[in-house]
């Protein structure tokens, strides 16, 4: 967007804009979101910022009645897949307060001072600049939503210590911790003390994503449930929720997402249980990529309704998301796994091999056990398995690669070099790779031409003469294209594919029905043996 196209959407206080650039004002001194309802500053006054760390930089400071930072992140990280939107991608799980800027400068295959250079040049900030905007986002966030003691909430939100967080929350937002959080609904009943006491068991907070949203997310999770490690349930009055357990970078925790259409704001709320607080960040950042809540779904919606084929599956269905991983290599598994064959029978092999993870104490009820590591899986993978043998040793393999550190791959890749990565290896071609993309990095232009049930759902779908096959028309949001197509074949097919008493919206969309057209997905087939 132009400076022209930015000041139209703030003079329209267009929400949809909220967190993909801030407005500074040089009359005031402060920065805002897109849709503040202050009045709009005149042209000459305004400086558009792409992070509100480069507004932090300009001496520009949070606006209070808008309150910048109460909105979800922006798209631009999974839409970019140059080094400022994987530095971005990796800074939102923590990387830099777990490994500093050397740590992921080194992820990333850049030295400190190239990365500093090309963020200050592409963002406006360098990197421990953004990593503390993240933080203060945090931070905020904690402090409006929940109970938590003031030193708990700076620890939390990677903070090194009470001082660095009362500094850094005046700096941002020109106020104190207790004065921050003063601007929640709850705030008459916080009890806000700087003491240190016993971290909460169980934190519960809202979170923020641009409408419409389609709770079919819910659906398309629940179907691929494993028991013991993941839960899904679906009420009456149309409410859902998802619960799972999950491995962080201090220690393992659980969180559940329930999703309210009835309630006023129709709120997503995020429940973690058992959470090393230093690790919540990560958390935060991980259950936003699983169910896209960064997504811009109106500029999406209004892209696919553009062609004829889509138009009517985006008018039953808008805001539809498409789904992340919490942990990347489990992801790659259960990918491999669930090739050419069904949801059903994926979960069912799944489960089986849940056997091998961890048993976990403090969980969510029903929630007992962590998915297997790589080097569970390498150990018990043989034992556990059922099926051809060279998927089976097609699995057992990136395993043992993934628990050597031989395969590396995680949020800070792009396509490029996760195809460059995965591969190689036996059992996985461009399907799995595309899969992948779309789930791990979020890369949104994916399409899986050969997997069938995108075939089925073109099918399914009005005839669009003269349009491409492989929907380039609707680029870069091809991978909604793509679970707009899997929506439209698991209804045509769903009397076939869903297990009894199923939800029907968003059902086994054929991820795990792979077929002979391209062989190289199929680990059992002789062309999986590269070299042998």
């Amino acid at each position: 967007m132009d400076f022209w196209q930015r000041y139209r959407a703030i003079d329209a206080r267009d929400t949809r804009f909220d967190g993909q650039f801030f407005t500074a004002v040089s009359s005031t001194g402060i920065y805002c979101r897109p849709s503040c309802p202050a009045r709009t500053p005149k042209a000459e006054n305004v400086t558009f910022y792409e992070t509100s760390a480069a507004a932090h930089e300009a001496g520009y400071r949070a606006c209070k009645r808008c309150l910048p930072e109460a909105v979800p992140g922006t798209p631009a990280w999974n839409i970019r897949s140059d080094i400022a939107g994987r530095a971005m991608r990796l800074i939102n799980d923590g990387v830099i307060t777990r490994e500093g800027v050397d740590g992921l400068a080194h992820r990333l295959g850049y030295s400190a001072r190239q990365l500093n250079r090309i963020l200050s040049n592409e963002l406006g900030a360098g990197p421990l600049s953004l990593a503390r905007a993240s933080r203060a986002q945090t931070a905020r966030t904690l402090l409006v939503s929940t109970d938590m003691l003031l030193a708990d909430v700076a620890f939390a939100s990677g903070f090194n210590s009470v001082r660095q967080f009362n500094d850094t929350i005046g700096e941002v937002f020109a106020m104190t911790p207790t004065a921050v959080r003063a601007t929640g609904a709850k705030s008459a009943s916080r009890r806000g003390t700087g003491a240190l006491g016993p971290a909460p068991s169980a934190l519960t907070l809202n979170l923020p994503y641009r409408d419409p949203f389609d709770p079919g997310i819910f659906d398309f999770l629940a179907v691929r449930a494993i028991p013991g490690i993941e839960k899904a349930t679906t009420d009456g009055d149309g409410s859902r929720s998802y619960a799972r357990t999950l491995r962080l970078p201090r220690g393992s925790a659980s969180f559940s997402v329930t999703y309210s259409p009835s309630t006023p704001g129709k709120p997503l709320q995020l429940t973690a249980t058992a959470v090393d607080l230093h690790d919540l960040p990560a958390l935060l950042s991980r259950v936003r990529r699983l169910f896209d809540l960064d997504a811009d779904p109106q500029a999406i919606d209004d892209a696919l309704a553009a062609d004829p084929r889509l138009t009517a599956s985006i008018a039953a269905l808008p805001g539809m998301r498409v789904p992340g991983a919490v942990d990347p290599q489990e992801l790659l598994i259960r990918a491999m796994i669930g090739q050419q064959i069904t949801v059903a029978a994926a979960r069912t092999a799944l489960t089986q091999l849940s056997a091998a993870g961890s048993a976990v104490d403090g969980a969510a009820p029903d929630l007992d056990r962590l998915f297997p590591t790589a080097a569970e899986l390498a150990e018990h993978g043989r034992a556990l398995l059922r099926g051809p043998q060279r998927r089976i040793d097609s699995i057992v393999a990136a395993s043992e690669a993934m628990a050597s550190g031989e395969l590396d791959f995680g949020y800070g890749d792009d396509p490029a070099s996760l195809g460059s990565k995965l591969l190689p290896l036996p059992g996985v071609g461009p399907w799995t790779v595309g899969y992948v993309a779309m789930r791990v990095l979020g890369a949104p232009d994916v399409f899986l031409a050969n997997d069938a049930a995108i075939r089925n759902g073109v099918k399914a779908l009005p005839a669009g003469p003269g349009l491409s096959s492989d929907f380039r028309e609707v680029s870069p949001w091809r991978s909604y294209a793509t679970m707009h197509l899997w929506r439209a074949a698991a209804v045509k097919t769903k009397s076939k594919l869903l297990p009894e008493g199923e939800s029907d919206r968003l059902k086994p969309e054929g991820h795990e029905r792979a077929t002979g057209s391209n062989p190289r997905d199929m680990s059992e087939h002789p062309a999986q043996a590269r070299g042998k």
